[in-house]
């Protein structure tokens, strides 16, 4: 019988001082395989404009693609507790907007919960959201969507005001009552402060080990992005690799002949030879 994961079960992982995985995922396929291997919990990450989109960032995304991508990963997830990104403009705009939002995204997906980005700026939104009983995933330090505030994706909280800034980010989004927060290129020491000061779980993302999870976009942890890989990710595996020699190997059997041989044919329930020389005659 499945053993499927809550909130609740998330914040007793904490509690219990083990730690807790997340990959992002954007299809059935790909979830199936996900939960098989025990992940806890499975991000729908606005990511998909970069890794399935073709995009230079994750700005383009509109919540009709997250509705979609997310309702084929929630159908491939029997455990993991699924966490869908509110893509960029789905909650800005105020709090009433981002319980539409959020509302949109649990209901015609049926995943768990949200998360959205920023800190002390978007209070209002999650206590929004959290009190319509959606739990919600905070995400401070760098946050792409504010890749051209930023002037590119680059490390947030270095120098003791950015750290004091991350740091009552982090308070201010539990004290709205995100149940999680995503640390993404945060200072390790200052990602393991906040891990202690907190009672949200922290899940890092180049942020350390101190952090109470980790999340990777499960394209680079397979070595499927391509020739760059940012300094926080390892490869699992080689995944792109193996799926680029086994194309090339299809294409050269198919130009060549080789397959498909018999034994990939339905060779038993053809017609008979002398059926099809009357077909080709009467025809």
């Amino acid at each position: 019988m499945p053993n499927k994961i809550t909130a609740a079960t998330l914040l007793q992982m904490k509690q219990n001082g083990e730690k807790i995985s997340q990959v992002t995922c954007y299809d059935y396929s790909t979830a199936r395989i996900i939960d098989s291997a025990g992940i806890n919990t499975v991000l729908v990450g606005d990511s998909l404009g970069m890794t399935m989109q073709g995009y230079e960032n994750t700005l383009p995304v509109t919540i009709d693609e997250m509705i979609i991508y997310g309702r084929s990963v929630v159908r491939g997830c029997r455990n993991a507790f699924v966490i869908m990104d509110m893509p960029f403009m789905s909650y800005q705009i105020s709090p009433q907007q981002a319980l539409e939002s959020a509302g949109r995204l649990i209901k015609e997906t049926n995943a768990h919960a949200v998360k959205l980005e920023g800190g002390a700026s978007v209070t209002g939104q999650i206590k929004a959201i959290t009190d319509a009983g959606i739990p919600v995933c905070a995400h401070i330090g760098m946050t792409p969507q504010s890749v051209n505030a930023f002037g590119g994706f680059k490390v947030q909280g270095k120098g003791e005001e950015n750290a004091r800034r991350v740091l009552e980010d982090a308070l201010s989004v539990q004290e709205a009552g995100a149940f999680m927060v995503v640390l993404e290129c945060v200072p390790p020491k200052l990602a393991a402060l906040i891990t202690s000061k907190t009672s949200m779980i922290t899940i890092g993302i180049g942020a350390g080990a101190g952090c109470d999870g980790q999340v990777l976009v499960y394209q680079d942890m397979l070595g499927m992005s391509g020739d760059f890989t940012p300094k926080f990710v390892k490869r699992f595996a080689d995944i792109g690799s193996a799926m680029e020699n086994a194309f090339r190997e299809y294409d050269s059997e198919v130009r060549s002949g080789a397959f498909p041989a018999p034994e990939n044919t339905y060779a038993k329930s053809d017609c008979s030879d002398e059926f099809l020389a009357r077909l080709n005659e009467e025809y």
